[in-house]
């Protein structure tokens, strides 16, 4: 289905799918404000968080963040967290970063601080360790995180760290035990849904980039796909490729909106 979609309307690759380069992701305002924020945090050797609802581009905007900050620079670790207890967690960051995973917890965390600094100091370079899906963490790691940023006694900024999650993650860090750990966060970042004007200029971008001449959605089909997805990333996407796919089928070039309510019988309910 995929080949009829391109063929049917002459995309030379398929859109709405994950496999799009950071450069041609769509630099709405709201990104590019809370990537501006995260990379400030980061010059100034500090920590950040990002908070977004499930399937708003979080993922996507730390992909564009980790390949803008410059290799000259900047060293970045990429972790996806699961509820790991703090110790596995350590192993999780020490095998990323190409350490030896084995032994205790406090022998852990001492090799990774030592890691850091030593990148620091003798490569120049400023560590950045970047956990997804934070809402996950247990409160014993995000307390462990506090100590693995704690470099001479707090009087030397070495590691920054960015928390990225869901909404949980914000009520995580309004806990009263772990107030320490969020005022190391200096800045928040946030995504929300899009527009419904945002939602039809992300429509259009994407199959710009993928190839059409046209655009191929009329306007009760953008309109109904804002509608069912709330401006939700994820389900715009998903969406929009079983409309097209839906119009393929019925080898008509124009996308309307029977074919998106066609598609929403495949969505999650």
């Amino acid at each position: 289905m995929t080949m009829d979609v391109r063929a049917t309307f002459g995309f030379h690759t398929t859109p709405f799918t994950r496999e799009i380069a950071t450069a041609e992701q769509m630099h709405l305002t709201q990104f590019e404000q809370a990537l501006g924020g995260l990379r400030q945090a980061i010059e100034k050797r500090m920590s950040a968080a990002l908070i977004a609802p499930a399937g708003s581009g979080k993922t996507a905007l730390l992909r564009r963040l980790a390949e803008e900050l410059p290799e000259a620079r900047y060293q970045v670790s990429y972790i996806k967290v699961t509820s790991l207890s703090k110790r596995d967690l350590c192993r999780e960051i020490a095998a990323v970063l190409g350490l030896p995973p084995a032994g205790t917890y406090p022998m852990l965390v001492r090799r990774l601080q030592e890691h850091f600094e030593q990148v620091r100091t003798e490569g120049a370079l400023c560590p950045v360790l970047i956990l997804d899906e934070s809402q996950d963490l247990r409160p014993e790691v995000l307390a462990m995180l506090g100590v693995l940023t704690n470099f001479q006694m707090d009087s030397k900024l070495v590691l920054s760290l960015v928390l990225a999650g869901q909404s949980a993650l914000r009520a995580l860090l309004q806990r009263d035990s772990h107030e320490a750990m969020a005022r190391r966060i200096v800045h928040y970042a946030t995504l929300r849904s899009l527009s419904q004007g945002e939602t039809r200029e992300y429509l259009e971008h994407r199959t710009t980039i993928a190839g059409a001449v046209s655009f191929p959605f009329d306007a009760q089909a953008a309109e109904a796909i804002y509608e069912i997805s709330r401006g939700n990333l994820r389900t715009v996407d998903n969406l929009a490729l079983g409309a097209l796919e839906a119009a393929a089928r019925a080898a008509v070039t124009a996308v309307g909106a029977p074919h998106v309510i066609e598609a929403r019988r495949h969505l999650w309910p």
